[in-house]
Order: structure tokens, then sequence, then C-alpha cells
């Protein structure tokens, strides 16, 4: 992509991440007060914007909570508004809700001028995340964002603005944090329990594979506004990797993920797509939430891909024991690690009191509809998810310049490096601009 450069000046001038500490509970600040057209929060109504795999998950939790009350849903693809509107009539009826069928838009604007709308969940590909989260900022919407909270740096940061000027409720989609094994995982580190940190092992996976032009260019599905997809990206032919086809007649839905996840051009590859996830869980074990480490060594043929924090913690890059994506913290005492669903020590009197809890996801969304009702930060704010998103992000530019990067956290720079600091963002196309 063409990159555009940033100043150090500029960086430090934004001053967006705010106080960095070290919190087992979530850093809570409260969101301004916005004029809203309703005061009666019995119910929630949202509109879903991005109506792919991800979404159908989180629209068929959301309903399952009586408060929330689905009434609108915006894809540039014909199809899944028709299997959407099929979804939320199923979801009403099985959850016995009297709400009527959605309001469907192939443009999201449209979606966000519906007054109806209370909040929006966009589940859309990360190009989009941050045009959109703006633009529902403005618009006097709450937001549930998917993970990784943007495209780049520059994204977030611009995005964060928009939040809090505008006193909105941004909610990260990292619902692992209100999972019971890694809220103990981080408790047991915080409270000093295994000793000094020395290193965090984190399995995520690979960075984005080069070039999704290298797959053959396939006749664009009918229905599908392909054009729009690609949005402020530079010009990417279709292949029904980037975006599988779906039929409802005979029903067909995605077999796999989108593959734009995976490509440098279109995604972060799994480094910001699971490590959204799990270096945010290392992230927050570490008390380095709004903050992070200080440079960046990207891997050889014998070594990981190695962040170092100030105190000279490291947290490499790479699989361990089983392969599954997850987290070891690793002490001068013994040794936690954590993944979806497990939790083990070397130390008999940390393990959990209780059994791991399988409802994390849904705590999740019920702390961000008591977020949007009490008008406070939700679990992970705006602020989290961004510096989250960032140490993903400054791992690939370190994997693409192959070389140690210096890495000022709260200014969030580069330092002495020019070159490094042109790829915190892109040069947007198609007339679309970035403003906050």
């Amino acid at each position: 992509m063409s990159k555009s450069n940033f100043s150090r000046r500029k960086f430090i001038s934004a001053g967006l991440l705010g106080t960095a500490g070290a919190t087992v509970l979530p850093n809570i600040t409260f969101a301004k007060t916005r004029n809203s057209q309703r005061n009666d929060f019995t119910k929630v109504r949202l509109g879903f914007i991005g109506l792919g795999r991800q979404a159908r998950g989180l629209l068929n939790r959301m309903m399952s909570i009586p408060t929330f009350e689905v009434v609108a849903g915006a894809d540039i693809y014909e199809v899944k508004l028709q299997r959407f509107k099929q979804d939320v009539e199923k979801n009403n009826a099985d959850h016995q809700k009297s709400s009527g069928p959605p309001t469907l838009y192939a443009d999201y604007k449209k979606l966000l001028a519906n007054p109806d709308v209370d909040a929006v969940v966009i589940a859309s590909p990360d190009h989009w995340h941050a045009l959109m989260a703006i633009d529902a900022c403005r618009a006097g919407k709450d937001i549930y964002l998917e993970k990784p909270l943007t495209f780049t740096i520059k994204e977030g940061q611009e995005l964060i603005k928009a939040v809090r000027s505008n006193g909105t409720v941004l909610a990260v989609g990292s619902m692992q944090r209100s999972s019971s094994n890694f809220q103990h995982a981080v408790k047991m580190v915080q409270k000093g329990k295994l000793g000094e940190i020395k290193e965090v092992l984190v399995h995520v996976g690979e960075p984005p594979h080069p070039k999704p032009l290298d797959l053959p260019e396939q006749s664009i599905p009918n229905g599908l506004d392909w054009q729009t997809w690609i949005g402020p990206l530079p010009a990417v032919h279709y292949n029904e990797e980037l975006n599988p086809p779906i039929t409802l007649d005979p029903e067909e839905n995605e077999k796999v993920w989108g593959a734009w996840r995976w490509y440098k051009e279109t995604g972060g590859g799994l480094m910001t797509d699971w490590g959204a996830h799990m270096i945010d869980i290392a992230q927050w074990g570490l008390g380095m939430d709004r903050n992070g480490p200080t440079e960046v060594i990207p891997a050889t043929v014998d070594k990981p891909l190695t962040y170092i924090y100030p105190n000279g913690t490291k947290m490499l890059i790479t699989s361990f024991d089983e392969g599954r994506q997850g987290v070891k913290f690793i002490g001068e005492k013994g040794w936690i690690k954590v993944s979806r669903g497990n939790y083990d020590t070397s130390m008999k009197e940390l393990e959990m009191p209780n059994k791991i809890e399988n409802n994390g996801s849904m705590k999740h969304y019920e702390d961000f509809l008591d977020a949007v009702i009490t008008r406070r930060d939700p679990f992970v704010p705006v602020e989290i998810g961004h510096s989250t998103c960032a140490i993903c992000t400054i791992g690939n530019i370190a994997h693409e310049l192959n070389r140690p990067l210096k890495w000022d956290p709260i200014a969030q720079v580069f330092l002495d490096d020019w070159e490094a600091n042109t790829h915190l963002h892109y040069t947007y196309q198609n007339g679309y601009s970035l403003k906050s």
C-alpha cells in the first residue's frame, strides 16, 4: 500500500492513550452523557453493520438477552441482508420477542440515520472498522466493535478522538477478558503469585501473506457491491476466498472465514486476528493496558518475534505445548498457561478455585448493554482495544521491514525511524478520507 508519513510531534500531541496502570478490574472512565432521543432503555435497539459469519454468531447470542432488540441490518451483499432478516425473525420467535422484521440497508450510513437505532454492532472487514465507527459516533450511536479495533494505528487514534468527543460508549469485542479462566490467570500474575515475570509466550500464528492479487480473478456474485467492499483500499479484484459466496435456496453458508484476514493488503494475518485476543491477555496480565513494549524484534530462522518491555520482560510470539492459541506467563516461581476453555499452572496453590465458566462472551455482551444504559465505559474501552491492536500491528511492521524497531507506546511512534513511521497508515483511495 501507499503509505503516509506521520511526524513524532503529531503523535505526541495526540495524547490518546490516557494513564497506564496495572488493573485486574477494568479501568473505568465514565463517558460524557449524550443528548439522546430516548431516556427509556427498557429495550436497547441494535443495528448490525456487516452481516457475515461473525455477525451471525453475535446476533444469535445477543438476541438471547431480553433487553436487546434487533431492528436493522446493513451489508453490501444482497443475499446476506435476506439471510439476516430470516435469522432475526427466527430469533424473535425462539425468544418470544414481539419485534417486527428488521429494516435492511445496502448503505450503512442510512442505517445510522435511523432514529430507531440506539447502538450498532460492527462486524465488517477490518479496513472498514474506523470509518464506520467514526460515522456511528457522529450519528449518536453507541458501538460494539469487533476486534482488531482498526486496520492502522492512525485509524485507532482518530477513533479514540471520535469516541471521546461524542460521548460514545464503544465496547471492543475482546470477550476473553470476560471469561473466568483468563481473569483468574491475570489476577494471579498481577498479584505477584508467580514472582517477577521473565517471559510471556503468546501463540497467535503468522503475519499476513503478501498480495491477495495473486489469487485468480473471479466473477463477482450477483448482488455483491465489490467496489464498496474495497472502500478506501487500493484496487483488489474479487476472489471467493476473500468474501465466500452464499445462497439461500439451496442454503449454502460460509464454510470458511473470509480470507481477506490473511493478506497484507486486506488484513493483518493471524497476528491481528488472534493477536487481538491473546496479545491482549498478555498486555493485561503485565499491567500494560494503554501502554506497551518499547522494542520489537522480528523473527529469524531460530528465534521468534520478540517484544521487549521497559523492565526487561520479553513477550515471544511462538507456539508452545499443545500448540493451541494461548498465553503462558513464566515467572520466578512457576508458570500459568491459559487458552480458551483451558487453564493450567505449575503451582497447585494457583489453580482455579472453581470450574471454568463457559459464558464469558455472554457476560461481555451484557457488560456492553449495561454500559449503554448507565453511560459508563465498558470492560474493554476504545483505548485498550487500540493499544492491543497497535502492538499487533507493529509486529507486522517489524516483520515487513525485517529489522528491530524502537517504539514509544504512549506517543505511538517509532523512534528515529522515518521509514517505519510511514507504515502507521496508508493513503485512502476512491475518494475516502479519515477524519474524526
